[in-house]
């Protein structure tokens, strides 16, 4: 299976070479800033997910190499959030500190979104080898659960943010309450594995 791991890492660069290459074109829409940022939250919260579902896909189908695609996938969905992030504080904001921190305070969604970046960022930080070992595999197990509130805030964040038509916000909703209701079940099941 040594054809697994790069094969996922390069389809999970499609969707930034596809962004890259409409942008290229000039065919990011009447408002490219928007379509931009959407685009990288819409992949962060999609991939954020993907990794929440690679355990229960490894235990649905008994397929033993999906449990080494998730760091990965989880890395890759920290690398979609810090791009959505960059693009919403760099190219929107132009850097403006004092925007962002009033942004924050005062649009819930934006606040929600922030919260599932801070929750995300030690997550990214203990992925390596080296950090599992350092912290030890418990500690390591119970920083990592943070990933659950993320996901919660990430699709709050997505469904605060477009208000009106939610039918998008609600099938991430949906899949993420099949994947926490499946966590949750395991939980209760093995609590000693949690």
């Amino acid at each position: 299976m040594r054809w697994l791991k790069p094969v996922v890492f390069t389809a999970s660069l499609l969707p930034v070479a596809w962004l890259g290459w409409q942008a290229a074109y000039g065919s990011l829409g009447i408002n490219p800033v928007e379509t931009l940022n959407r685009f990288l939250g819409d992949w962060a919260l999609r991939f954020l997910l993907l990794a929440l579902a690679v355990t229960p896909l490894r235990q649905w189908t008994h397929w033993a190499p999906l449990a080494r695609l998730r760091r990965m996938v989880g890395l890759f969905a920290f690398f979609y959030v810090c791009l959505h992030l960059a693009s919403y504080v760099g190219i929107d904001l132009f850097f403006d500190w004092a925007a962002l921190w009033k942004d924050v305070v005062k649009r819930t969604y934006i606040t929600l979104g922030m919260g599932c970046f801070l929750l995300l960022l030690p997550l990214a930080l203990t992925s390596t080898d080296s950090m599992i070992r350092r912290l030890g595999g418990k500690v390591w197990r119970k920083l990592h659960r943070l990933v659950f509130p993320a996901a919660i805030l990430g699709v709050a964040h997505f469904w605060m943010m477009v208000k009106a038509d939610i039918r998008e916000p609600l099938v991430y909703a949906v899949i993420l309450a099949v994947l926490l209701g499946w966590r949750l079940r395991t939980f209760v099941r093995t609590p000693q594995r949690a």
